[in-house]
This record gives C-alpha cells, sequence and structure tokens, in this order.
C-alpha cells in the first residue's frame, strides 16, 4: 500500500503540473526535478507559511539573502572542505552505490518497527489498563531488539567518530545488510566521498576554485556582524533565509526527497552562552508544533536524536516525518555552540562578538539552528494530501486535500456554458478575485470535468457561474473536501473564500 501510494504521488506531480523530471526531454537528469505551473505555486506558499511564522511573526528575527557563491574560506573555516564526507560503499553485483551510514540506519528501523508491532500487540490485547513505558521496560521481545538496536548504533557511532571505515563494513558484514535491488552481499569496501561541488571563476578574481554552498548557514554566520549592527539586535535574536544548496548526492533517490539541488529553510538563532539548551528545547517543541499545524497526523512525526553528534554540536534531533518508503528527517534542530562563529573569528581575522551590555562583557554568541528541507516539505505536503475517494454515483475522484491556504489556487471561476453571456461574467468575478487571491478561470469540458481536475490540484473552493447568476448576481460555490454546494451572493464571495483560505487561518494556530 505504502509503494503504491509513493508510486500515486510521484505520477499525479507529473500529470497535473506539479513536478516534472529535470531535462527530460533529453531523458532526464538523475536526482534533479523542476517544478511546474502547480508545483511553484504550491512552493512558494508553503515557504510563505515558514517566512510568515518565522520571520514576520518574532520581532527579534529577521531575514537575508545571502549570495550562492562565497569566498573559499568560508568552507575550510566551517569544515566542509575537510570534513564534509558521506562513507560511500558500492555493492558488487548490482553497481549501486549506498552511504554505509544509511544502510545500517534503515537496518535498524527494522527493529524500531519489530519494537512497535510488539506495542501494537500490547495495547490490543490489554485495552485500557495498557501501560505503555512498563511494557517497554519489561517486554522480553521489545528488551531484545531495544538492546539489538543499541549495539548497532553505539558501534556505528564510535566507527563514524573515529574515522573507522573498515569497522563499517565489517558491521554491515555482521549484520547481513544485503543489497535492496540485488539481494547481493558482495560489498566493496567503505570509502569517503566530498559531497561538494566546485567550479571556478575567473583568475582575476584571484582565487580560482570556489564551491556551490552545500548548505545556507553559512551565509548567516558571515554576516552575523552586518546584521547585528545594522538591525541593533539585542540576544537573544535570529537570522533566517531560504535558499538554494548543493550536494553531490551519493545516493540520490526517492524523488525529490533526496536531490542534487534543492532548497533550505534556516534560521539561525543567537543566544547567551549557557542559555542555549533552554533555546534548543524551545525550538524542538515550537517547530513541531509547526508541522502539526498543517493539519497533518501527529503519529505521521516524531523526534529522533542523533546518534553522532556533529563535532560543532551539543544537542541534535531531527524532526521526522512517515512517508511511504519509511521515517525520513524534514527538519533538523540543532545546538551548534560558538563553533561557526568562533571558527569565522580564526580564519578571517576578524572579531566576531557581541557586547552585552547587563554582562558588561564581550563574547561569541551561541547557536541554535532549525533548518528545514522545502522539497521534502513539498513532499510531505503532497503525500499526507492525496487521496483516492469513492463516490456515491460509483466514480472515483481524486483530490489534493491541501491545507486551503497552501493549495496553488485559492479558487476556480467555471461559467457553466461558454455562451450566454456566462463567461463574460465569469471574467468579471475572476478580474475583482484576482487581486486577493490566485485565481483559476476555466470555460472548457463538462462542469462535472472541471470540478475533478480542480479536486486533483487541490483547489479549496469552485465558483460556478450559470444562467440564473445573470439575473439575481449570485452562484453556486463548491466546496473541495465535502463536495457541498450553496448559492451565495457574488458581493459576499470576497468574505466567504478569505475565510476558508487566508494564511491568517494557519499563523493564528501558532
Amino acid at each position: 500500500m505504502s509503494e503504491e501510494l509513493f508510486k500515486n504521488v510521484i505520477s499525479h506531480a507529473k500529470e497535473y503540473g506539479f513536478v516534472f523530471p529535470g531535462s527530460e526531454i533529453y531523458d532526464g537528469l538523475a536526482a534533479v526535478y523542476d517544478y511546474g505551473q502547480n508545483g511553484v505555486e504550491l512552493k512558494n506558499n508553503i515557504r510563505t507559511y515558514w517566512w510568515k511564522s518565522m520571520v514576520q511573526m518574532h520581532e527579534n528575527i529577521v531575514g537575508l539573502d545571502s549570495a550562492i557563491f562565497m569566498h573559499p574560506k568560508v568552507w575550510k573555516a566551517s569544515g566542509h572542505v575537510d570534513g564534509f564526507n558521506d562513507p560511500m560503499i558500492d555493492n558488487k553485483d548490482s553497481k549501486k552505490r549506498y552511504r554505509a551510514d544509511v544502510l545500517i540506519e534503515d537496518q535498524v528501523e527494522k527493529y524500531v518497527q519489530k519494537i512497535e508491532k510488539e506495542v501494537e500487540k500490547g495495547r490490543k490485547r490489554f485495552g485500557d489498563s495498557f501501560d505503555e513505558v512498563q511494557f517497554r521496560a519489561t517486554n522480553p521481545n521489545v528488551q531484545r531488539s531495544q538492546k539489538t538496536i543499541d549495539y548497532i548504533n553505539g558501534r556505528m557511532k564510535n566507527a563514524l567518530e573515529a574515522g573507522d571505515l573498515a569497522d563499517l563494513k565489517e558491521l554491515i558484514e555482521e549484520l547481513a545488510i544485503a543489497c535492496p535491488i540485488s539481494g547481493s552481499k558482495n560489498w566493496t569496501e567503505v570509502r569517503q566521498f566530498n559531497l561538494m561541488y566546485s567550479t571556478q571563476m575567473s583568475a582575476t578574481d584571484g582565487e580560482s576554485q570556489i564551491y556551490l554552498r552545500p548548505e545556507t548557514a553559512q551565509g548567516i554566520f558571515v554576516n552575523y556582524l552586518n546584521v547585528q549592527k545594522t538591525g541593533r539586535m539585542k540576544l537573544p535574536f535570529g537570522i533566517a533565509q531560504t535558499g538554494k544548496a548543493f550536494r553531490n548526492e551519493i545516493v540520490a533517490r526517492q524523488f525529490i526527497m533526496r536531490m542534487k539541488e534543492f532548497e533550505q529553510m534556516e534560521m539561525q538563532f543567537f543566544v547567551q552562552p549557557g542559555t542555549e539548551l533552554e533555546w534548543y528545547k524551545y525550538w524542538k517543541e515550537a517547530r513541531l508544533k509547526w508541522h502539526l499545524n498543517l493539519g497533518t497526523d501527529a503519529k505521521k512525526y516524531r523526534y529522533h536524536d542523533h546518534v553522532k553528534l556533529a563535532h560543532y554540536a551539543n544537542a541534535a534531533v531531527d524532526i521526522e516525518y512517515d512517508f511511504p518508503f519509511g521515517f525520513k528527517e524534514v527538519e533538523g534542530i540543532h545546538s551548534r555552540t560558538d563553533f561557526d562563529l568562533g571558527r569565522h573569528q580564526e580564519f578571517s581575522g576578524k572579531k566576531i562578538q557581541y557586547f552585552d551590555p547587563e554582562r558588561n562583557e564581550n563574547y561569541v554568541p551561541y547557536v541554535i539552528e532549525t533548518s528545514i528541507g522545502l522539497d521534502r516539505m513539498f513532499l510531505v505536503m503532497m503525500t499526507n494530501s492525496l487521496k483516492e475517494e469513492k463516490l456515491e454515483n460509483g466514480e472515483n475522484r481524486s483530490v489534493l486535500s491541501l491545507p486551503p491556504a497552501l493549495a496553488p489556487f485559492q479558487c476556480a471561476i467555471l461559467p457553466l456554458m461558454k455562451k450566454d453571456g456566462l463567461p463574460e461574467m465569469g471574467e468579471k468575478i475572476f478580474k475583482k478575485l484576482r487581486l486577493d487571491f490566485n485565481c483559476y478561470y476555466e470555460d472548457k469540458d463538462s462542469i462535472g470535468k472541471r470540478y475533478r481536475r480542480q479536486d486533483a490540484i487541490g483547489t479549496p473552493i469552485c465558483i460556478t457561474v450559470d444562467h440564473d447568476s445573470l439575473a439575481n448576481e449570485d452562484v453556486t460555490i463548491r466546496f473541495r473536501d465535502t463536495m457541498e454546494q450553496k448559492r451565495v451572493k457574488i458581493a459576499e464571495l470576497s468574505e466567504i473564500i478569505d475565510k476558508e483560505v487566508s494564511m491568517k487561518s494557519l499563523l493564528g494556530g501558532l
């Protein structure tokens, strides 16, 4: 069922103008996708929801748009030149390449699912008297699986931290992990693979080799002083930005889940040293609330604490969503300490500090990072919203039940016929409503077919103009999710639509 849902999402995304394979007329380009006419609107609306909630609703968070190209010393200071590597392994029979740590994590997930099945069996068996905490602590099957999880995670953490690639290979062999394609366990040695793309600038620029940024965060750090001084910012405060990043992924798969060119939405929150773990807890909870505010099932989300902390972090957690192919990260919250600003201070020779008037001292602030993948969030929305429904008349309909504020179009104006003055009245309504909403106008095909198309792209309200509209100045509005229809005055349309689709309905819940 999950595999079928994922296939449906991919085919629906292409058929209805959300996502196309990149350079498709030339047989495509691996792990590169283009957003179509409806996809770009949905993507923009997700970005707007994040931006308004993160920047415009916080007095102490401001925005930034830094350049993709940066001085190469930025990436030396950040550690990316020397340490931005993934452990890579190939299967000799399928010729497929994998991240060694991801293969091991997928194996761990099997044991996690075993535990969840045991817990679910216990819940059904004991009913209302079920004590989940005690069950997890005492059930022998759960304990056995948890012991295996702890062993694998501990071994992998030690190997990754020590850079012991041979031990990673031994662990893969010990766990009898097979290639998902060939079923073979015939692996190469594990080796490191740097994920940054490099390119050349003209020799007159002094630095010939530069990099496409692998993350947007460093653009925030190198502009910390500019923003803090010109904005007269006081701790705690945040700097947010959205933008493209580029990684030469070893394994680019699962549609837009893991791409070589992707978009991030990041906020770096600068705090007083010693308060960072309090703020880490705050943002961990606030960011999950942002996700659940979209109406997604809370059971589909979970926190996943990092087995191996990055060298700069003292706390890190992923917010994971249960995609059709399993739980995967959509957002990370990291307590980065003073590593980033400290390193840029060291490599640039510039003093990057904050003068705290309350403590009467200068220091390098600590940082809490929230980083969400916009493309992954897009996939969450598509996966969570796509439904196949059987109607009372026996017909089927595909409906994309997106949050109305995020839908590519907030309303569609549909003249019942392409004559008798109905298109002219429809155009008049369209021109009035488009000042406030993204509207769709269509007068081809039967009204039933047009309703189905609007359901499939997620339009929450359809407005039908008929002959009575000419005489009575009213129209029929139809709601996407319930298919309920009612007659309303044209003069009331703006108010009715705004109530249904306004971004305020989302932001008010935060």
